[in-house]
């Protein structure tokens, strides 16, 4: 029988890309200097607290851009305290293969998917936030051939739940040279998480876009937290203070330099109320006050903010209001944020 697989058009490589679409000079200035101070977190050298925040989705350059220009104003006044790495996914994982994938896929959510002109409003997007608000962003490094795409725009991947056991994700993670965050599997296995992140810090040989390539090692690889569904489909989730000693253990007990984690204050931690990340992301903070040994693990937290509150259907028709799952609107993030930094005090 024949590959029921239709090859619609050659797509061009990121080398081609880049080319097409090259960076201003200045946001490659922009990147290499935010570059460092991420790398100086997690190193331990900037006690400040990272900050991976932004919609669940970027689903419209328009909203995204505003919503970043008003992050940028919020970063200024807490920049002492805490370091911002806005969230502009692009690409959604769907858990059964079906609905909207992101705008790598639909640069247009109601309309058909169209990959090569996703490619090009991928590129363009996270340029043009770069461009005008000095950010460089994070991404879920959902499809690891397409890292490439955006590899000298990124300050941040994460490797999704549902990808962490992969041998492909964990290999790329390897070699991206910037942090890359190794979420617990949806089953809650931290065990699954700590050999990826093992498997990231480690050097690799492998297949890679048609290439043999060797990697040195991703000493940012590093764990996040987001909770777990059970066998019955309850969420429980893993923020606590016993949850982020525990995990403090099992990285000395492996040997590994540099325990570091992330808290997803979403997903299942809040068992999606979107509000529950507000008393969720203080409770962390509260969590590294009792115990000095978590101010160098707990390195920031991830929140799932837009303009608007909640979420809605594809083609609901609210400018700023997430299209996948339910983030917290401007207001109460913004108020969010100002008091974190006075808990990161």
């Amino acid at each position: 029988m024949e590959m029921q697989m239709e090859f619609t058009r050659k797509l061009p490589i990121p080398m081609e890309l880049k080319k097409e679409f090259p960076l201003p000079e200045n946001v490659k200035k922009i990147k290499e200097a935010r570059d460092q101070e991420i790398e100086n977190i997690f190193a331990g050298k900037d006690p400040r607290l990272l900050l991976i925040i932004g919609p669940c989705s970027a689903d419209r350059e328009d909203a995204v851009l505003e919503y970043m220009t008003r992050l940028a104003g919020v970063q200024e006044k807490v920049k002492d305290r805490i370091f911002i790495i806005p969230r502009v996914y692009t690409n959604k994982p769907r858990t059964k293969g079906t609905g909207y994938k992101g705008m790598l896929h639909q640069p247009d959510p109601e309309k058909k998917e169209d990959m090569l002109a996703g490619i090009i409003a991928i590129r363009q997007m996270h340029t043009d936030v770069v461009r005008e608000t000095g950010f460089t962003c994070a991404e879920e490094m959902l499809y690891p051939e397409n890292h490439r795409y955006l590899s000298d725009l990124l300050a941040y991947v994460a490797i999704g739940a549902r990808s962490v056991e992969n041998q492909q994700h964990r290999m790329v993670a390897s070699g991206i040279g910037i942090p890359a965050g190794m979420k617990n599997p949806t089953g809650g296995d931290l065990s699954v998480m700590m050999n990826s992140i093992i498997a990231a810090r480690s050097a690799q040989t492998f297949v890679y876009r048609g290439w043999e390539v060797h990697t040195t090692g991703n000493p940012m690889a590093h764990a996040i937290l987001r909770g777990y569904v059970d066998n019955y489909g309850r969420s429980h989730p893993n923020y606590h203070y016993e949850d982020l000693t525990g995990l403090l253990q099992s990285f000395q007990q492996l040997g590994l330099g540099n325990p570091s984690v992330i808290v997803d204050c979403n997903h299942a931690n809040s068992g999606k109320q979107y509000l529950e990340q507000i008393r969720i992301s203080k409770d962390v903070l509260h969590s590294v006050h009792v115990n000095p040994e978590l101010k160098g693990f707990v390195k920031g937290l991830m929140i799932e903010s837009y303009l608007e509150d909640g979420n809605q259907k594809v083609g609901g028709g609210v400018y700023g209001k997430s299209i996948t799952d339910p983030c917290l609107g401007w207001e109460k993030s913004e108020r969010l944020i100002l008091e974190l930094a006075d808990l990161a005090e």
